[in-house]
């Protein structure tokens, strides 16, 4: 045991008024969520028509019953087809997560076929790239639902046709690596879209619905002037019978899930051992002995504030019980050693800015987690690294570039909370997005920035008046306020948890009191996918 002894009521004012800032930023989250599930529900009658069912009920259906699910990237593409925060429709056109078919954990997306026919929104093709990357590093089925317009053409860019290519590399990588590719191709795959079912090792269609064709009706007319219909060009029955593009034929979407289903529980995954806790809630390990609803009363609603982020570690580790390491030492970084669902994990965290004494602790810490094998959970809350004369002459470049370079280099999954600032270097050091943790996610009252935004504004009003004191001119304190304004806006807008998660910048803005539950399916993950053993291939199954 460290010694350290909770010290947070929360029942104060402070923590009330904390509280009810936090669970309004979740109201919002959760009003966002569904903004999208309502805006595609509004389909339901021409799915209903068609005989169809809605995407979050395929969803559900293909899913095994009360286990977890959790979705990844939700506000996809939020405030990036509409600035108006009100309008705007986040997820990308699809819907995205990890969860159980047939008792296999695996990665399955969904076109949201219910929005523009499941055309691509704004941030889907980073939606799901980002998605196939957690599915190869995690050694995980990728189940596709498919029925999608495409992209969208009338918001044609020569960068979405480009790097759309990677989404087929993905999976011809993941085939190759021995991990099933499976689609369900509900609707119609057109041109590009085409390659999904293309490139996938099983596909399953659905007889009167599903259509796969480089060149529809309209297209093939114009650049032949070939008649055909979309059966005789691309059809279920045609590909199932002729072409051999699909192996199963379904009569509907409930039939063509209950295939999928069965193809899933006829790889023979889940006949391997599994890791030790209960799945999801840290079931079968001993329960933080400090409730979660703390954790809506401990955060800010601003980074000002000071945090002990020992009183989180308390409520989502295994009977709270947190072995602190060098605890005397650069005490403004966190180092413990706790077990979360069961795992042994290292902790690192921020009770102040990084300095010199506290990088070189959290080298040292993460060096000794990768040499015992625990996985490294960030729990990010810095205003960065230590700035001044004292600090510089220090060896606050060295030291924390050598905290960089442990991060950059650790061996073991390293998984990233956001749950308060995130600011200049700190972000780096504490394994924000760009240094590539197995899973990132945020809570809603998160922040993310070079700096914040009155510091930005300053640094400019410094360097701007300096500028004009060379030339002789008086600065006008008019136009100087409003440039200050300015800046603060630009920087403060884009640093909010549904800004920097409308752009993928993390994998979900999580409420915090799921953060035990959601750390224990990513361990558990991590876990199953050490233990599993593909068959990788020189090529993946190439259709006959």
């Amino acid at each position: 045991m460290s010694g350290f002894e909770s010290t947070w009521n929360p029942h104060s004012p402070q923590a009330q008024q904390r509280r009810d800032a936090m669970l309004a930023r979740v109201a919002q989250l959760r009003a966002l969520e569904d903004r999208a599930a309502l805006a595609s529900g509004k389909s339901k009658p021409v799915f209903d028509k068609r005989g169809q069912l809605l995407p979050r009920e395929r969803l559900a259906l293909l899913l095994d019953p009360g286990v977890p699910f959790v979705p990844l990237c939700s506000l996809a593409g939020f405030l990036q087809d509409t600035p108006h925060p009100d309008k705007s429709v986040p997820g990308g056109g699809m819907l995205a997560g990890m969860g159980f078919i047939s008792g296999v954990r695996c990665m399955v997306v969904a076109s949201d076929s219910g929005i523009e026919a499941g055309a691509i929104q704004a941030r889907g093709l980073e939606k799901i790239l980002r998605v196939q990357d957690i599915a190869l590093e995690n050694k995980l089925p990728f189940i596709h639902l498919v029925e999608s317009a495409g992209a969208n053409l009338t918001k044609y860019k020569v960068e979405g046709f480009v790097l759309g290519g990677g989404l087929f590399r993905n999976l011809a990588r993941h085939s190759a690596a021995g991990l099933p590719v499976i689609t369900v191709q509900h609707g119609s795959g057109t041109a590009g879209g085409a390659y999904m079912p293309g490139l996938s090792d099983v596909v399953i269609m659905v007889r009167g619905r599903s259509r796969a064709f480089l060149a529809g009706p309209p297209l093939l007319m114009a650049a032949t002037g070939e008649v055909a219909t979309e059966e005789e060009l691309g059809g279920a029955d045609m590909h199932t019978s002729v072409s051999g593009l699909g192996e199963y034929l379904a009569e509907d979407d409930r039939e063509a899930l209950g295939l999928a289903r069965s193809v899933v529980g006829r790889l023979g995954w889940h006949e391997r051992p599994l890791p030790l806790a209960r799945e999801g809630r840290g079931e079968g390990a001993p329960a933080p002995t400090f409730p979660a609803e703390d954790l809506l009363s401990l955060m800010p609603a601003h980074h000002r504030e000071p945090v002990d982020m020992r009183e989180v570690m308390l409520r989502i580790t295994d009977a709270s019980d947190i072995l602190e390491f060098k605890p005397l030492y650069g005490a403004a970084t966190v180092c413990a050693q706790a077990r979360i669902g069961g795992h042994a994990v290292g902790l690192i965290s921020n009770n102040g800015p990084i300095d010199v004494a506290g990088a070189n602790k959290a080298t040292h810490f993460i060096q000794w987690m990768c040499q015992l094998g625990h996985p490294i959970v960030y729990l990010q809350n810095t205003t960065g690294y230590m700035v001044g004369k004292d600090s510089e002459q220090g060896g606050m470049i060295k030291h924390g570039s050598k905290m960089i370079q442990a991060v950059t280099s650790a061996t073991v999954p390293q998984i990233t909370i956001q749950c308060g600032a995130s600011f200049g270097a700190g972000n780096y050091g504490m394994c924000g997005r760009g240094y590539a943790p197995r899973f990132l996610f945020s809570w809603p009252n998160a922040r993310t920035a070079v700096m914040g935004g009155e510091q930005a504004a300053r640094t400019m009003q410094i360097v701007a008046e300096a500028g004009m004191a060379r030339k002789g001119i008086t600065p006008d304190p008019a136009q100087m306020q409003a440039q200050f304004d300015q800046i603060v806006n630009v920087f403060e807008s884009q640093a909010d948890a549904f800004y920097t998660s409308g752009l993928v910048l993390d994998d979900g803005v999580i409420d915090p009191r799921d953060t035990r539950a959601v750390l224990s399916f990513c361990l558990n993950t991590c876990a199953e996918a050490a233990a599993r053993l593909p068959r990788p291939m020189q090529f993946g199954v190439a259709r006959m």
